[in-house]
């Protein structure tokens, strides 16, 4: 058992992986060399060498297109690197139209056993580009996996996972909880299985639905009303496509009173769709309205400091939103 943050324990298990199988093939914008912009490549291109771990230029069109090709031999198991969640959108029909779509299309005969990693959130004043939650877009669509693993623990598991699955994996990382998450990480092989939410904590009287950085608010969040008398379910979801909808609907059957908070913007968004499934098969469980919160329905985090702290989550807000419905 190891110590790790979460860019740790995601190079050292991109390490491992690429030791034990060597069709793992890593492409992405300075991944060689330099690392990375967040390092989480680093020291990989000296390991496994330049037709490994592969610099690109910055097209991400062509990045997720080739890995699409490589994915498509059968010979390998790409894994790009979107620098920054922000820039995936020239990949767009890349990953709808053809990643997605690949096994529907050809009856199962063609495969794409591909992994894009793409840092996302906001809170590091990295401003418009930089900063965006992007998870939403390809929630909706079918024929991908999309997860975003929080601790360093499920960071390890659902990186194996998604490498020993045959279709298209979205891998969103928040950017803000590489180095600031740390926890433990066994060395034994072990997969964190999609569609299975974690509970991070255990209460009665309403259930909080979350994921990323703002799952780990909602954990402080509850751990200061304890001392209030209120106690919370505190769900990571995780797994963004699919749901855990069984975890869902037992801790809001159990309590009554649901919120659901996530740093994306609220229209359409992962919390619109789990309202609705909460609506439609726990409705009559219900003790009070499904609530959100989210940031402001902006185009994008600001970049002045000031603005970004209004804009961002922290577990003050989260209390008091579980305050107002825990007194219902």
């Amino acid at each position: 058992m190891a110590i790790m943050n979460n860019i740790e324990a995601l190079r050292e298990t991109l390490r491992i992986e690429m030791e034990r199988d060597p069709r793992i093939i890593i492409t992405g914008e300075d991944v060689g060399p330099r690392g990375g912009v967040f390092r989480a490549t680093m020291g990989l291109h000296q390991q496994f060498g330049e037709k490994r771990v592969m610099d690109t230029p910055l097209a991400e069109l062509s990045i997720v297109a080739t890995g699409i090709g490589m994915a498509l031999t059968g010979y390998f198991k790409p894994i790009v690197e979107i620098q920054f969640a922000d820039f995936i959108f020239p990949a767009f029909n890349q990953i709808l139209s053809e990643a997605a779509r690949m096994r529907y299309r050809t009856r199962s005969t063609w495969t794409v056993p591909l992994i894009i990693r793409a840092p996302y959130g906001g809170g590091i004043s990295g401003g418009l580009y930089h900063s965006q939650s992007v998870e939403a877009f390809f929630a909706h669509i079918p024929g991908l996996y999309v997860v975003a693993p929080t601790t360093p623990y499920d960071i390890k598991g659902m990186l194996r996972a998604s490498l020993q699955v045959e279709d298209p994996v979205i891998f969103f990382e928040h950017k803000k909880t590489y180095r600031l998450i740390k926890g433990e990480v066994p060395e034994e092989d072990y997969i964190v299985p999609f569609g299975k939410a974690a509970m991070r904590r255990e209460g009665d009287d309403l259930t909080v639905i979350s994921y990323g950085l703002a799952m780990h608010d909602a954990v402080k969040a509850a751990d200061l009303l304890t001392a209030e008398g209120i106690s919370a379910d505190v769900i990571d979801l995780r797994s963004l496509r699919p749901l855990d909808e069984v975890a869902i609907l037992e801790s809001v059957k159990k309590t009554g009173k649901v919120l659901i908070v996530h740093e994306d913007n609220p229209t359409v968004s992962l919390g619109s769709e789990i309202a609705a499934i909460i609506g439609e098969q726990a409705f009559e469980y219900l003790d009070a309205p499904i609530t959100r919160l989210t940031p402001p329905d902006v185009p994008a985090v600001p970049f002045s400091h000031p603005i970004q702290d209004a804009f961002m989550l922290n577990p003050d807000k989260i209390a008091t939103a579980m305050r107002k419905l825990a007194a219902y």
